[in-house]
């Protein structure tokens, strides 16, 4: 099929490396703009501007699309037949979404109408899910709002972040996207709705969804660790400067403390959460300092009986 596609993050990578590796005609690939990046803030381009220099694709980086006529008659001219978006980062106009026979197809990291938004993958897991997935999907003017082509389920494990979730659902991704375009062209895959009665939302993530609120659960509070990684992150402050958390379970054989309140016991830190639970906390960062561990923590800062973090 002759394709364009549309991505920047890194995993969109895959979807790109596997419709070229099938066979199918990618005749343009668009991506951001290339943007200042790192401490030196030297220009960086996307990971799939970098996929597509390494497979010889021709690239297009447009700051706007919209009304942009340039871009949209380079895209008239190629008459694609579908046009691929995965995590692109820009709004897809009418224009785009009425040029291709086949529409303008979308894989989105979650099994819609659950987690609909930018963030999918961190809000499954820090809303406690087991079971995540990928869809496919035909994209409306709606945001993740398209009839769905094909889903595919994959399981969310105990200590999966989004770190280490996010590239195995690139990888399962990239084979039901490849499998969507067969089936469109065969004419073989039949739409339909969703429900949005079951729709939630997964949106784009802010630094204060990292600020652990201790009148959470212990498991909840873990859950939103693993799934804002590695950013926001989850940090609370102690002593009026900000604390990150690094590596925290669910404890056991913990004290009696209020949300917040933490105790040292023989070399273990715990911290109160809501409905009677706890944490224990075993690799934590200060502010301006480097990741320390538990015991290195406790014999710096010598917490006192009844201290609490958030304050």
């Amino acid at each position: 099929m002759k394709l364009i596609y549309c991505g920047t993050p890194q995993f969109a990578v895959p979807s790109l490396q596997a419709l070229v590796a099938a066979g199918h005609d990618v005749r343009l690939v668009v991506t951001q703009p290339d943007r200042p990046k790192g401490r030196g803030m030297e220009m960086a381009a996307s990971p799939v501007k970098q996929a597509a220099v390494a497979l010889g694709l021709p690239i297009a980086q447009p700051e706007k699309i919209k009304l942009n006529a340039e871009f949209r008659a380079q895209l008239e001219a190629i008459a694609p037949e579908a046009i691929i978006v995965v995590g692109y980062g820009r709004i897809i106009p009418g224009w785009m979404l009425d040029l291709p026979h086949h529409g303008n197809i979308n894989l989105h990291a979650s099994l819609l109408p659950k987690y609909r938004g930018a963030a999918p993958i961190q809000w499954a897991i820090a809303s406690g899910e087991t079971v995540t997935g990928n869809t496919t999907m035909r994209i409306d003017a709606g945001l993740d709002t398209g009839d769905i082509l094909l889903q595919r389920e994959m399981a969310i494990a105990g200590d999966d972040t989004s770190v280490t979730l996010a590239p195995r659902l690139a990888a399962m991704g990239a084979e039901l996207l490849v499998e969507t375009v067969v089936a469109l062209a065969a004419g073989s895959i039949a739409a339909r709705p969703q429900n949005h009665a079951e729709a939630t939302l997964a949106p784009i993530l802010t630094r204060e969804d990292g600020r652990v609120d201790f009148s959470h659960t212990a498991a909840e509070i873990n859950n939103r660790l693993r799934g804002f990684q590695p950013w926001p992150a989850a940090f609370t402050t102690f002593r009026t400067r900000q604390l990150t958390l690094h590596t925290i379970h669910l404890a056991t054989n913990a004290p009696t403390l209020a949300p917040g309140e933490i105790a040292a016991r023989d070399g273990r830190l715990f911290a109160g959460c809501g409905s009677h639970t706890a944490i224990e906390i075993f690799e934590l960062q200060p502010e301006g300092k480097r990741r320390v561990t538990t015991i290195e923590w406790i014999n710096g800062y010598q917490p006192k009986p009844g201290e609490r973090f958030g304050e």
